[in-house]
């Protein structure tokens, strides 16, 4: 029998940004919240002298343990789905700060073009531009409604950037000046201004100065060390939960932390929450935590998984296109890019940052005219400089043997001659693209696993070919003597990295018949209960989602005050 304790005003489940953020404004508000979290506790001084990339980058420390809990995955309903034994296409985070810690420190705000993607390409395009089979929709929020909540992320955060000449309004500038530009970055930057296009420095959350956020939490800036994605930041330089929200959080003395603790399933009576019940892993031990509003802030599948399992909302059903939860899974289209190689210049690739880049946004969103293409959005174009350690970078050229003499020779002439221009694409749902429950496989406690269905379509091999193509007249134009870009964009597989930018599940909406949250991340279903995250997506944008989580995350703590005092639906 479970153990109940004292209850509290609000639980938190997952403890990354969004559960950080959420825990920082409610106990500044005078509310005591439980901030549960499967994994460990984390600090900054867990990564001194720790520069170490098998132990990171190839062993995935900070990563789940897939012999624990994985995902299966299967392309179409017509095979049999199996589990992830070990990691290709994305990385789950685990322990505190979440994938925050991980992360690469990319910042972007969705355009104005995401929230009302429907609505705007029928408008232009009309009707028949979107497939029949392509379930977009509105966000029932709009970009200037959200404006105010990216302007607080980046403020807690200290974004280092510059205005995006492309982008949606601003009411300030970015809190910090951008990062430095190195020679391989001008080279970009001046190519594309030659081919008319419009770059600018990257936001970024590694600091290009020492910054005092609006908390009063003061941070040091980027060193360039090289070691961002997959790494923790020993300077507590790159912005992550564990050195900016969390702290705050904890200096009220209103907040508990308590890792080791996997929630099992969301409690409720009725048409309201009641708490949540969780294992503590150190023990073994049942326990269950009562609490006035729950609010799910752990990763996308977690997310899903939890309410699924909990029997929380209507599962998806794609035959029949009713219920919401499960529903506009997207993940990112990140293969069209283009590969330079310089046979008489060097760059110092070995130095850089996780959010050091270049970027333009002239082919992204509906910044460019789609009249005659066969997809909608498009994708972010870049080149980054996120510091080439040794054991994953050997770019050499094609028809290289991939071992022996030839590689070895050619892996040492391009190591610091090669540089590489990326297309990040958006992702559209579809109607049979969606999550569920695995019939077969379980995790370590005996609960299902969670269940993706997914594969690229039509729209993702035209948009990534388009892409490919405008980065390979970058490269061009910025001297390169031999050019590589993709060719075709074959079928999703699972087993090769891509990005860990996973949506959708538990998307808001401006109706109850076809999104599962309101545009405070409220719960049609249950009013108490609040589901913060990526998973509030309903289609995946050209850009990296932190920062449109860190948003929502505020604009849901915002609502969940409000509820607090007045109850009921906040929409």
């Amino acid at each position: 029998m479970a153990k109940t304790l004292p209850k509290v005003d609000v639980v938190v489940i997952g403890v990354g940004w969004a559960g950080g953020i959420i825990a920082s404004e409610l106990t500044k508000a005078g509310l005591t919240v439980v901030g549960l979290e499967r994994g460990k506790e984390r600090t900054t001084e867990d990564y001194y002298m720790a520069h170490d990339e098998l132990r990171y980058a190839l062993r995935y420390e900070l990563m789940q343990d897939l012999s624990k809990e994985t995902i299966t995955f299967r392309s179409n309903e017509k095979v049999r789905a199996l589990p992830m034994r070990q990691y290709g296409s994305f990385l789950l985070g685990d322990g505190l700060g979440g994938a925050g810690v991980h992360w690469n420190g990319q910042t972007f705000r969705f355009l104005p073009y995401d929230f009302q993607i429907r609505s705007m390409t029928e408008q232009k395009y009309g009707k028949n531009k979107i497939p029949a089979e392509m379930s977009i929709q509105d966000w029932g929020i709009t970009y200037d409604e959200l404006e105010p909540y990216f302007d607080k992320f980046e403020k807690t955060a200290g974004i280092s950037g510059e205005e995006n000449p492309l982008g949606g309004k601003r009411s300030n500038p970015y809190p910090t000046p951008p990062m430095k530009m190195s020679p391989a970055m001008k080279m970009f930057a001046d190519a594309a201004r030659k081919l008319g296009l419009h770059p600018y420095m990257m936001p970024s959350a590694n600091l290009s100065q020492a910054y005092t956020n609006p908390d009063g939490v003061q941070r040091a800036p980027c060193q360039y060390c090289g070691f961002c994605e997959r790494f923790g930041c020993e300077y507590g330089a790159k912005a992550d939960p564990v050195v900016t929200v969390i702290p705050v959080a904890k200096k009220t003395g209103k907040f508990q932390l308590r890792t080791h603790s996997h929630v099992r399933r969301i409690l409720y009576s009725g048409d309201k929450a009641t708490g949540v019940l969780y294992t503590d892993v150190t023990t073994g031990e049942d326990i269950e935590q009562p609490a006035d509003i729950v609010v799910l802030t752990s990763y996308v599948f977690n997310n899903v998984r939890l309410l699924l399992m909990s029997g929380i909302g209507k599962p998806y059903d794609p035959a029949s296109g009713t219920g919401v939860i499960g529903k506009n899974y997207a993940y990112q289209v990140q293969k069209g890019n283009a590969i330079g190689f310089f046979e008489n210049r060097e760059f110092n690739l070995f130095a850089g940052a996780g959010a050091l880049g270049v970027v333009l946004d002239d082919y992204n969103g509906d910044n460019f005219d789609h009249s005659q293409l066969q997809f909608i959005h498009g994708g972010g174009i870049s080149l980054t400089q996120t510091g080439q350690r040794p054991i994953q970078n050997n770019t050499v050229p094609e028809g290289t043997p991939s071992w022996g003499k030839d590689f070895k020779s050619q892996s040492i002439k391009y190591a610091n001659r090669v540089l590489k221009v990326g297309g990040q694409g958006a992702c559209m749902s579809y109607k049979h693209h969606y999550l569920d429950l695995d019939p077969t496989y379980k995790d370590t406690f005996g609960d299902p696993l969670i269940r993706i269905t997914f594969d690229f379509e039509e729209q993702d091999r035209q948009l990534a070919k388009f892409l490919a193509d405008q980065c390979a007249a970058i490269v061009k134009e910025m001297g390169a003597d031999k050019v590589q870009s993709m060719k075709e964009l074959g079928p999703y597989e699972i087993t090769t990295y891509q990005s860990t930018h996973n949506t959708g599940g538990v998307i808001m909406g401006a109706s109850p018949d076809s999104s599962a949250v309101n545009n405070y991340l409220q719960m049609w279903d249950m009013e108490n209960l609040f589901v913060v995250g990526a998973s509030a997506f309903p289609h995946n944008s050209g850009y990296n989602p932190t920062g449109t989580v860190g948003a929502l995350a505020y604009r849901a703590a915002e609502g969940i005050l409000t509820y607090r005092k007045k109850g009921g639906m906040l929409v």
